[in-house]
Protein backbone atom coordinates (compact mmCIF):
# COMPACT_ATOMS: atom_id res chain seq x y z
CA UNK A 1 0.00 0.00 0.00
CA UNK A 2 1.29 3.65 -1.06
CA UNK A 3 -0.20 6.82 0.83
CA UNK A 4 -0.13 10.09 -1.33
CA UNK A 5 -0.74 13.61 1.47
CA UNK A 6 -1.51 16.56 -0.09
CA UNK A 7 -2.43 19.49 1.66
CA UNK A 8 -5.98 21.55 0.11
CA UNK A 9 -7.78 24.81 1.47
CA UNK A 10 -9.58 22.90 3.34
CA UNK A 11 -8.43 19.26 4.28
CA UNK A 12 -5.80 17.26 4.35
CA UNK A 13 -6.25 14.50 1.00
CA UNK A 14 -4.84 11.10 1.44
CA UNK A 15 -4.83 9.22 -2.07
CA UNK A 16 -4.51 5.19 -1.11
CA UNK A 17 -3.30 2.56 -3.65
CA UNK A 18 -3.00 -1.25 -3.30
CA UNK A 19 -4.10 -3.19 -0.85
CA UNK A 20 -5.47 -2.26 2.98
CA UNK A 21 -5.21 -5.36 4.77
CA UNK A 22 -4.37 -6.62 8.20
CA UNK A 23 -0.48 -5.89 7.29
CA UNK A 24 -1.12 -2.67 5.82
CA UNK A 25 -3.93 -0.97 7.72
CA UNK A 26 -2.30 -0.53 10.77
CA UNK A 27 0.60 2.11 8.39
CA UNK A 28 -3.06 3.86 7.64
CA UNK A 29 -4.01 3.98 10.85
CA UNK A 30 -1.18 5.40 12.27
CA UNK A 31 -0.19 8.49 9.52
CA UNK A 32 -3.82 9.68 9.96
CA UNK A 33 -3.47 9.14 13.92
CA UNK A 34 -0.40 11.26 13.93
CA UNK A 35 -2.44 14.22 11.28
CA UNK A 36 -5.02 14.36 14.31
CA UNK A 37 -2.66 14.84 17.08
CA UNK A 38 -1.18 17.75 14.75
CA UNK A 39 -4.64 19.13 14.77
CA UNK A 40 -5.50 18.43 11.19
CA UNK A 41 -9.29 18.09 11.74
CA UNK A 42 -10.47 17.36 7.77
CA UNK A 43 -9.64 14.88 5.52
CA UNK A 44 -10.54 13.64 2.14
CA UNK A 45 -9.66 9.34 1.74
CA UNK A 46 -8.75 9.17 -2.17
CA UNK A 47 -9.78 5.43 -2.94
CA UNK A 48 -8.74 5.75 -6.68
CA UNK A 49 -6.07 3.21 -6.56
CA UNK A 50 -7.33 1.22 -3.77
CA UNK A 51 -7.47 -2.36 -5.29
CA UNK A 52 -8.72 -4.23 -2.06
CA UNK A 53 -9.88 -3.80 1.61
CA UNK A 54 -10.09 -6.37 4.17
CA UNK A 55 -12.26 -6.38 7.81
CA UNK A 56 -8.60 -4.83 9.49
CA UNK A 57 -8.97 -1.81 6.76
CA UNK A 58 -12.89 -0.88 7.55
CA UNK A 59 -12.08 -1.51 10.80
CA UNK A 60 -8.65 1.08 11.19
CA UNK A 61 -11.46 3.70 8.77
CA UNK A 62 -13.94 3.31 11.24
CA UNK A 63 -11.21 3.94 14.29
CA UNK A 64 -9.91 6.93 12.40
CA UNK A 65 -13.15 7.96 12.28
CA UNK A 66 -14.19 7.03 15.87
CA UNK A 67 -11.10 9.64 16.89
CA UNK A 68 -12.03 12.29 14.52
CA UNK A 69 -15.31 12.54 15.77
CA UNK A 70 -14.31 13.56 19.29
CA UNK A 71 -11.64 16.26 17.54
CA UNK A 72 -15.20 17.25 15.87
CA UNK A 73 -13.36 16.82 13.03
CA UNK A 74 -14.65 15.51 9.61
CA UNK A 75 -13.91 13.11 6.66
CA UNK A 76 -14.97 11.98 3.38
CA UNK A 77 -14.31 8.91 1.27
CA UNK A 78 -14.01 9.60 -2.88
CA UNK A 79 -13.52 7.17 -5.55
CA UNK A 80 -14.63 4.23 -3.60
CA UNK A 81 -15.08 1.76 -7.08
CA UNK A 82 -15.17 -1.72 -7.73
CA UNK A 83 -14.85 -4.64 -5.66
CA UNK A 84 -13.59 -1.84 -2.87
CA UNK A 85 -17.18 -0.34 -2.94
CA UNK A 86 -18.74 -3.60 -3.18
CA UNK A 87 -17.24 -4.40 0.12
CA UNK A 88 -18.69 -1.00 1.63
CA UNK A 89 -22.23 -2.14 0.17
CA UNK A 90 -22.04 -5.34 1.87
CA UNK A 91 -20.68 -4.53 4.96
CA UNK A 92 -22.82 -1.40 5.55
CA UNK A 93 -20.00 1.27 5.34
CA UNK A 94 -21.23 2.52 2.44
CA UNK A 95 -24.35 4.24 4.97
CA UNK A 96 -21.41 5.06 7.87
CA UNK A 97 -19.27 7.05 5.50
CA UNK A 98 -20.17 9.79 2.88
CA UNK A 99 -18.86 8.59 -0.05
CA UNK A 100 -18.34 10.93 -2.99
CA UNK A 101 -17.29 10.01 -6.74
CA UNK A 102 -14.52 12.67 -6.47
CA UNK A 103 -12.23 14.12 -4.42
CA UNK A 104 -13.20 17.92 -6.04
CA UNK A 105 -16.86 16.55 -4.58
CA UNK A 106 -15.45 15.41 -1.42
CA UNK A 107 -13.75 18.69 -0.74
CA UNK A 108 -16.55 21.39 -1.85
CA UNK A 109 -19.02 18.51 0.72
CA UNK A 110 -16.82 19.85 3.40
CA UNK A 111 -17.05 23.41 2.66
Amino acid sequence: MTIQTTKEANATVLTIAGRMDAVTAPEYEKMLNEQIAAGESAFVIDFQGLEYISSAGLRALLATAKLLKTKNGQIRLANVLGTVREVFDISGFGSIFQIQDSVSAALADLG
